[in-house]
């Protein structure tokens, strides 16, 4: 790819993106399940749903001045862009460049009570594993681990890692929450990765229940026991 490209793209390509999204997701026939669950947490929230399954959070989620954890790839860089637009507040960071300081600024914002939304498998995978950094922000925070399941009837799937998934037009879509879960600041490593597989484990069952809704097939989520997760640098 051209050099100039590059350097251009995160500037030019973030609002046709925003505009595209936007009114594919003004077609979308949404459907919301457990949302009471969300509402009863009076402490910090993080909503977790798997990489690749965002489009659905820029309809729902727009104008809340919900926070989002995004990269500070390239590609990053374009997902700021358009998050922004959806009036999400944003923090620069990732499992990758900045990691730490971004699981400050999000530590510091949940404590406060605010709603982070995030894919705690990204930004580069192994899809369906729930990475530490996760767990890490819960632990410290205080604020709940929300699993997010997100399903379309009628969707288009990348060939990408992380399956990223496209709703088409005037789709019935679902997005199901599940049962809060509470990292304690004083757990024991052993505790925290038990907590982790308990969660992981949640996130791919109402992953699977919201992809079943359609009759789709299931997900091939990798084995825990083939990978480990990444820790944050």
């Amino acid at each position: 790819m051209k050099a100039w490209w590059r350097r251009v793209r995160p500037h030019i390509l973030p609002p046709i993106i925003y505009f595209v999204i936007k009114l594919l997701g003004d077609t979308y026939r949404m459907e919301v399940e457990g949302w009471e669950k969300v509402e009863a947490v009076k402490t910090g929230k993080i909503l977790c749903a798997f990489h690749g399954r965002t489009v659905l959070a820029t309809k729902l989620f727009r104008k809340r001045k919900y926070w989002a954890l995004i990269s500070h790839s390239r590609d990053g860089e374009m997902q700021n862009g358009i998050f922004k637009r959806f009036g999400f507040q944003t923090i620069r960071g990732s499992t990758g460049r900045g990691g730490l300081k971004a699981a400050l600024e999000a530590i510091k914002v949940l404590r406060k009570g605010d709603t982070l939304v995030f894919t705690p498998d990204g930004p580069r995978g192994p899809s369906g594993i729930v990475q530490d950094g996760a767990m890490m922000i819960a632990r410290k925070s205080g604020a709940a681990l929300i699993p997010v399941g997100v399903s379309a009837e009628k969707r288009k799937l990348f060939n990408s890692w992380d399956r990223f998934m496209i709703p088409k037009p005037f789709s019935k879509c679902i997005m199901m929450f599940g049962d809060p879960i509470f990292i304690p600041e004083d757990a024991t490593e052993d505790e925290v990765e038990k907590l982790r597989m308990e969660f992981q484990n949640a996130m791919r069952e109402i992953e699977a229940e919201a992809i079943k809704r359609f009759g789709h097939p299931p997900a091939d989520w990798h084995s825990p026991a083939e990978t480990s997760p990444k820790p944050l640098k």
